[in-house]
């Protein structure tokens, strides 16, 4: 009996905020499953540039310095990944940031609003309009080098998303606004033949989530959560990001995948 393979060889998938954390893992997975790999970073440039070179190489694993706070710049890294490898056939949106110290609505300042909803939801809005414009293109081309034709694009969300966080309602928010475009979007980009499902992580043992996890009281309270009781290693989020990009999960599309030790059940 042959082994299952999770196979993505002749893939170019986009993986953003690929240089630390679940982003790393991520561009990791991908190449081992023989995808060529673009990925972003925004101020780790030893970092990222010692992954590419980990992982092959500018010819399958291109790091690319670029900020994501508009919706252009979430377009232009789309571009740069085309200009790179010819084509796109998943974007994996996994970039964001959640601010580590308490914000009451009362006082949290427009700054941090603004500043959140920039990073975590207008440049993923530039994202997928320009990865699924040139899926499209791709198809409608009939291009050789489509061994399936379609796409696949996994939006990384949050448990805040589902359930809310006090006092990071920015972060909810947005987090919230991304499971929705997941849904919305599954539907109108199935007759293209794109995919479209989110993963929800719950807490994951990642620089952004550190100081929390450092902090005695803050981290019982945040492990009290967790059935499993423990944070998630990234790797166990990359894992199932990956699976949907897989043709195991072909009959997937606007699924919220949770990923998060049990967390939902019991918030």
């Amino acid at each position: 009996m042959s082994a299952v393979a999770l196979s993505l060889e002749g893939k170019v998938v986009l993986i953003t905020g690929g240089s630390r954390g679940i982003g790393a893992a991520a561009v990791r997975l991908f190449r081992q499953a023989g995808a060529r790999v673009a990925f972003n970073y925004r101020s780790t440039q030893a970092a990222a540039e010692a992954l590419a070179a980990e992982c092959g190489g500018p010819k399958v694993c291109a790091a690319f310095a670029q900020d994501l706070s508009t919706p252009e710049d979430g377009r232009t890294l789309v571009r740069r990944t085309v200009d790179h490898f010819g084509r796109i056939d998943i974007l994996v949106a996994n970039h964001g940031i959640w601010e580590s110290q308490d914000a009451p609505i009362a006082t949290m300042s427009d700054s941090q609003w603004r500043t959140t909803l920039a990073i975590n939801l207008d440049s993923v809005f530039g994202l997928i309009q320009a990865a699924a414009a040139q899926m499209q293109q791709q198809n409608s081309t009939g291009s050789p080098q489509a061994a399936v034709p379609g796409g696949n694009i996994v939006l990384v969300s949050s448990t805040a998303g589902q359930r809310g966080e006090a006092f990071h309602a920015d972060y909810a928010a947005s987090k919230g606004a991304v499971i929705s475009m997941t849904k919305g979007l599954a539907t109108e980009l199935a007759p293209h033949g794109i995919r479209v499902n989110c993963v929800a992580p719950g807490w994951v043992a990642t620089e952004m989530s550190a100081p929390a996890l450092r902090d005695p009281v803050a981290s019982k309270r945040v492990l009290s959560l967790i059935p499993l009781g423990r944070p998630a290693d990234p790797l166990e989020i990359a894992g199932p990001i990956l699976f949907l990009c897989t043709p195991l999960a072909g009959f997937m599309t606007g699924e919220i995948v949770n990923v998060n030790g049990g967390a939902v059940l019991i918030g």
